[in-house]
């Protein structure tokens, strides 16, 4: 692929630049493939470019969630870079560990094919708008060495838990594939604000993704999602299952259920606003939760303080890319959700 250069700071590319995608960027989407080559360019401007029709593939418009194939020719618009990013972008050419120590994870499973880490909270995935280095970038430099790392998956920034990174080009594909076509069992640990009951097993909504209005709407803010009707167009199919796992006593003031929660599609921030569509939102969570009961747990005393969201993706089960074995991947509750755990429900056997 023939990739961009870095703009000076503070300035924008005078022309329109064309990119021919080469095997490394084959199957990736879109705007993820734009987020990796536009270094410093915001989310929401690249996703700008792209609803507007100013980025073209093969000299048609193209959505964000287009797949790329190897040959596509791509046009980008002229896109501006600020000095931060431009400083960013150039501390990863030039080998970055000089101007951020890598991080290392917790490593659930590594082969020659791919790895699964324990992605603790408040970390990105990705480098992106207001981040400067994500999880991914993080293991390049930690691993100058290794050829190829790709993220398989995302995970929510202050979601905690199991993260597959792809070493091999064959083994992204295989492991993406097995993520669309819901070949994977992916469940999570929530621990929500109520007693949820027992006969409310499956959550079939549809949801739909948008931007917040800012400056009286005219600039875009952070994305949310909120669940729409059956016949909503805009409405994306989304469907969740939901197991008890445990509850405080029934007539606590302040009441909890710990939930294991398998989701069956992949959408953005699906169980957090699935559940508090139900009037049980995630503990902590500051989009969709009870805002004044997050405050709260948040200055209450030692374990009985909660300062993230109670959301963990625990348990992954999958395909192995190569041998086609079953795998079943684990990652424990982080300890900061352990000891909030064990305060509330003492009796409790940790998952």
């Amino acid at each position: 692929m023939t990739a961009p250069s870095t703009p000076a700071p503070g300035a924008a590319v005078a022309a329109v630049q064309w990119l021919t995608v080469d095997e490394g960027g084959v199957d990736q989407r879109l705007d993820n493939f734009l987020m990796r080559h536009l270094k410093g360019v915001p989310k929401t401007h690249i996703y700008r470019i792209i609803r507007s029709g100013e980025v073209r593939v093969n000299k048609g418009r193209a959505s964000a969630e287009t797949r790329l194939q190897e040959g596509d020719v791509l046009r980008l618009p002229p896109v501006r870079v600020s000095e931060r990013a431009a400083d960013k972008a150039q501390a990863m050419a030039d080998g970055a560990a000089k101007y951020v120590p890598a991080k290392s994870f917790d490593v659930l499973f590594e082969d020659a094919h791919f790895l699964a880490i324990d992605k603790p909270a408040g970390v990105a995935v990705h480098g992106g708008s207001g981040v400067s280095f994500g999880v991914i970038e993080q293991l390049r430099m930690a691993r100058p060495q290794a050829p190829f790392l790709e993220l398989v998956h995302r995970l929510d920034r202050e979601t905690s838990g199991i993260l597959l990174i792809a070493k091999k080009r064959s083994a992204l594909k295989h492991l993406q594939a097995q993520f669309r076509d819901r070949g994977t069992g992916k469940t999570y640990l929530a621990l929500v604000l109520g007693h949820w009951p027992a006969n409310k097993k499956v959550l079939d909504k549809p949801l739909h993704k948008f931007l917040l209005d800012v400056d009286g709407g005219k600039g875009e803010g952070e994305r949310r999602v909120k669940v729409v009707s059956k016949d909503d167009p805009d409405g994306m199919p989304s469907l969740t299952l939901v197991k008890v796992n445990a509850v405080t006593a029934k007539d606590a003031a302040q009441a909890y259920s710990l939930l294991e929660v398998t989701i069956k599609t992949g959408r953005t921030h699906q169980i957090r606003v699935h559940l508090a569509s139900e009037g049980l939102p995630i503990a902590g969570d500051d989009k969709y939760g009870d805002f004044d009961r997050n405050k709260a747990l948040a200055r209450a005393p030692g374990d009985q303080a909660l300062k993230r969201m109670f959301l963990h993706a625990w348990r992954l089960q999958c395909d192995h890319p190569a041998t086609g074995e079953r795998l079943t991947l684990l990652a424990p509750l982080a300890p900061e959700l352990a000891a909030f755990l064990y305060h509330i429900l003492p009796t409790t056997a940790l998952p």
